[in-house]
């Protein structure tokens, strides 16, 4: 038997402690990243149990990280995903279950009519974990909403850099530019404004204050490698360490630094040696519009040091509508 309730401030160890041994998880889903921007979202993140016959205390089984739109559920509004956790036990039939108790819980006491579910990409899976993709297709007629690309290198198959790309390295190697990591968000941070407000007249999505908060509470997940000439920052990329794979969250460069190559220095750096013996180096989405637009020359670029397609996908489903 299974029951489902609302997560809260008091659940945190309990909901992290599960995080830390699911088997599609990362530390993006544990409250002190969920939580960085609570102020602008309203939480409806569930827990689910299974009620024990033997009397023992109820056992938490998944967890759905989620914020509540008025009518709407969306898992997470504010992560680029945010699907079901589940425990290494799940299995297909128990999955089927869990989205039953979902959808009635979320219709029943939370006015829920439409749900957004964004799955957590395989490539961050420690060990096969779709069972959600099918329980949704069975239980919850699910359909896609927007499909985007990200560039993933698979590292112990790892493709040769591109003539380009390769040029670009010896170039910022005979210009004696360095790379190293870093904890000085701010170089970096305005680089990547500058950039952004200049393109796009837009800033980065996190700001100064929020990029040190989360750094400062994942240091040993999230850190900054940066290409310098001398002691002059040219550019860099933010990663974000998860298990087995190691995912680019920004990448920018001065004028001066695209000139020379110093993201490609970088890159070779991060792919062929420190990262060498992960699993996965993912860049990231290229793609807008719920994944009409490709950004052609961003994803030339991350194919360029090897990386091939992995879809990040979105459904959506109105509770209550069925197979």
């Amino acid at each position: 038997m299974l029951y489902v309730r609302r997560y809260t401030n008091a659940d945190a160890t309990e909901w992290n402690t599960f995080v830390s041994k699911a088997k599609n998880a990362t530390f993006l889903l544990k409250r002190g990243y969920m939580d960085y921007h609570s102020d602008r979202f309203t939480d409806c993140s569930l827990m689910v149990y299974t009620q024990k016959d033997n009397g023992k205390a109820p056992l938490l089984i998944a967890l759905l990280p989620a914020t509540i739109h008025g009518d709407e559920l969306r898992s997470h509004g504010g992560l680029t995903y945010g699907g079901l956790i589940m425990c290494g036990d799940m299995t297909a039939e128990l999955c089927l279950d869990v989205f039953a108790v979902i959808n009635s819980f979320l219709h029943d006491e939370c006015g829920v009519k439409r749900i957004v579910y964004k799955p957590i990409p395989w490539i961050y899976h420690s060990m096969p974990a779709e069972e959600d993709l099918y329980a949704i297709f069975r239980v919850c007629n699910a359909h896609i909403a927007a499909r985007d690309i990200s560039s993933t290198i698979c590292l112990d198959r790892r493709p040769k850099f591109s003539k380009l790309r390769h040029r670009c390295v010896n170039k910022a190697r005979r210009n004696g530019i360095t790379v190293a990591e870093t904890n000085d968000i701010s170089d970096f941070w305005q680089i990547l404004n500058d950039n952004l407000e200049a393109k796009y007249g837009v800033h980065p999505v996190h700001t100064i204050d929020e990029l040190q908060l989360l750094h400062s509470r994942f240091p040993d997940n999230i850190r900054l490698f940066m290409a310098y000439e001398g002691n002059t920052p040219l550019g860099g990329t933010m990663v974000f360490e998860c298990g087995e794979t190691v995912h680019t969250q920004y990448i920018s460069a001065s004028k001066r630094g695209k000139e020379i190559g110093a993201l490609d220095l970088v890159f070779d750096y991060l792919i062929n040696e420190r990262y060498a013996d992960r699993r996965y180096f993912d860049f990231g989405k290229s793609t807008e519009q719920l994944g009409h637009y490709l950004n052609c020359n961003l994803i030339h670029q991350k194919e360029g040091f090897g990386g091939r397609g992995v879809c990040y996908d979105t459904y959506e489903w109105e509770v209550g509508v069925r197979n």
